[in-house]
């Protein structure tokens, strides 16, 4: 089990939690959760040594699988090795092991009773089926067995983070710390990593903001609010709900004292110049003493933004017609006489596994990459308004800032008109003036979501929207989609939209 006891954290002013306690007891999965910037990641790294606390005791059990962040450190590692490495006493054995043997016949007496030793450590470790775990490891998280010799380097990123994933859980370690494991994989290896989870005896704490994850994989939620740690017991959308009555509660008895209080000040403040002397002294330790019973209730961190997508004006009834395409480039077929008709208020989601083409098809639709062959034709007054997952092709990081980045855009709308805009999607009064080369992801994608809100385009094409996002600003999101009138075309690993959202 992994124990914190009076744990406290704070960056300057801000107090991220503080004097907390709480345990995680083997055999449950608990979801971290909370808004972006309260402190979920700080957490997990002062639970895996890596930062420490301003004050408390963090015990954790011998061996932590943890979910690295920097995967350049195994650029010149082997796949497959990299995988065992998340096996430091096993990986220590073998690695030392191939080093005596290298030697051949020069060895030493004392190093043949070493050679010994590590054989039985690496038993003990159950080292010789290191290679097969590791290999059906990375095949279940999509990355075929025809490459695990390769190096790390010959990957990219998203695929790396395959890698380091599988380095986490390798090994059954006696508990994991997973920070958004599910970013960068598709929907099959999501699904994979929920059975994994379901079937791991140890301690997992992980961080997602995959809500369909979350509450299929965790049965107790941790949850960061009001500068504490509270843990409830059952999936996200249980902890939401529990959360919201137990708040209500308290605020409602809370309620209850005041009026009570007040009731009591009244009569003191009516007969304390009065021949009632006793009585009003009665009535104040009363005050004190509901005073001292009412619940302090610290500000929650949880704020969601306003996302609303209006239109200028609709568009035809026929939005965009694909006649015959086709498409390939040197890596992929992307399609092959392909055909596809969108009607006005489709909300189609294009899914599949990574590297298929998903974001090459919303490219060809928005005029990016042409097709080899056939037609792309959008229809009347069709008005595109585009995100792509790589957000810094539309927000370059430089000294402009977020406002004057968002007039550009800006055709109609007043100076009062744009900070209301920034204040709906959480930007607090100066905020705007940041340049955009400081922005965080979570900004950047909002700063995004501005922009649409901003040109009101009939037709919408959303390359991971969700990325970057906290739960409370999914939501949003997907509350915007569904009451959207114009098309959407939209690429997501995120389930609860493709559910909520898509029509086909």
């Amino acid at each position: 089990m992994i124990t914190v006891n009076d744990l406290t954290m704070s960056f300057g002013t801000q107090v991220l939690f503080e004097n907390v306690n709480v345990t995680f007891n083997k055999g449950n999965r608990y979801g971290l959760t909370g808004p972006n910037g309260c402190g979920k990641t700080t957490f997990m790294r002062i639970l895996s040594d890596e930062v420490e606390s301003m004050s408390g005791h963090v015990r954790t059990p011998k061996r932590l699988g943890i979910l690295r962040q920097d995967h350049s450190t195994f650029d010149k590692e082997r796949i497959i090795d990299t995988v065992i490495m998340g096996n430091p006493p096993l990986w220590k054995a073998i690695s030392e092991k191939e080093t005596l043997l290298a030697k051949g016949d020069d060895l030493s007496d004392e190093e043949g009773v070493r050679l010994g030793e590590l054989e039985v450590v690496i038993a003990e470790e159950d080292g010789y089926m290191a290679e097969t775990e590791a290999t059906e490891l990375l095949t279940g998280l999509g990355l075929p067995p025809d490459g695990h010799t390769g190096l790390l380097e010959t990957l990219q990123g998203g695929d790396k983070v395959r890698v380091l994933l599988a380095q986490a859980i390798f090994g059954n370690p006696d508990a994991l710390l997973l920070d958004e494991p599910t970013n960068s994989l598709d929907i099959a290896s999501i699904r994979w990593l929920e059975t994994f989870m379901m079937e791991y005896t140890g301690a997992l704490v992980v961080i997602s903001h995959d809500r369909h994850f979350l509450n299929a994989v965790c049965d107790s939620i941790a949850d960061i609010d009001y500068e504490t740690i509270i843990i409830y017991p059952g999936n996200y959308d249980d902890m939401v709900e529990t959360k919201a009555e137990a708040r209500g509660s308290l605020e409602t008895a809370n309620a209850a004292k005041q009026k009570k209080i007040d009731q009591l000040q009244e009569f003191v403040h009516r007969f304390r110049a009065g021949s009632r002397a006793s009585q009003v002294k009665s009535r104040e330790k009363q005050i004190d003493r509901e005073k001292k019973e009412q619940a302090m209730l610290k500000r929650s961190n949880i704020a969601r933004p306003f996302i609303r997508f209006e239109l200028k004006r609709p568009s035809g009834k026929q939005v965009l017609d694909v006649k015959s395409m086709n498409k390939k480039f040197e890596e992929a077929d992307i399609c092959e006489n392909f055909n596809l008709s969108i009607y006005r208020g489709d909300k189609i989601a294009l899914v599949g596994k990574n590297g298929i083409g998903k974001t090459s098809m919303l490219r060809l639709f928005n005029g990016e990459v042409k097709p080899d062959e056939g037609e792309v034709e959008w229809g009347y007054e069709a008005q595109i308004g585009y995100m792509p997952q790589d957000h810094h092709e539309q927000v370059e990081r430089t000294d402009q800032t977020m406002r004057d980045w968002l007039w550009q855009f800006n055709n109609s709308t007043d100076e009062e008109m744009l900070r209301a805009l920034f204040g709906k999607l959480l930007f607090t009064k100066d905020e705007p003036l940041k340049p955009t080369k400081v922005l965080s992801g979570g900004e950047t994608v909002r700063l995004l979501l501005a922009r649409l809100m901003l040109i009101k385009p009939n037709i919408l094409l959303l390359d991971e929207p969700t990325n970057h996002l906290d739960l409370e600003s999914i939501r949003s999101l997907q509350e915007a989609l569904k009451h959207y009138e114009g098309t959407c075309v939209f690429v997501t690993h995120d389930r609860s939209l493709v559910s909520k959202v898509a029509t086909r």
